[in-house]
């Protein structure tokens, strides 16, 4: 698949192999467009993105939103990918760096535990993103 942004052509396709998927994500998250980061994810994906709250459906993408609105590339690195049948465990850790569109100076990363399925076109999806792996909510 090819994505248009404005001028630019970025090519993308997801995965036939568990341990890309990250790097699927990690270009579909840098083209910046919404829409091309749903693609990386089953349609009943649970995305976890602040420890502690779990998103599915519209609020899984308002949040990736969000994630995106800071107009800043992410960098993603696996560690670990364990495959059972269609399902697979990835740990991948991650960087957000940069300065927002506001003028703020931001620094997130985390260490990733998702689960990504197979689906029956071969391809892998999330159903599961975790980007803050075994953090806890602030109490």
């Amino acid at each position: 698949m090819t994505q248009e942004h404005g001028t630019t052509t970025t090519p993308f396709a997801l995965t036939t192999h568990a341990a890309d998927h990250p790097k699927v994500f990690e270009a579909a998250f840098n083209s910046g467009d919404p829409a091309l980061v749903a693609t990386v994810y089953e349609d009943t994906a649970t995305f976890v993105p602040t420890p502690g709250t779990a998103v599915t459906g519209p609020e899984l993408h308002a949040a990736t939103a969000d994630f995106l609105a800071l107009g800043l590339p992410i960098s993603v690195h696996l560690r670990h990918c364990y495959t059972a049948g269609d399902l697979a465990l990835l740990i991948a850790d991650w960087t957000i760096t940069g300065t927002t569109p506001t003028g703020a100076p931001i620094h997130l990363t985390g260490t990733a535990t998702d689960v990504a399925r197979r689906g029956p076109d071969g391809l892998w999806r999330y159903a599961i993103d975790n980007p803050f792996g075994t953090a806890t909510p602030d109490n």
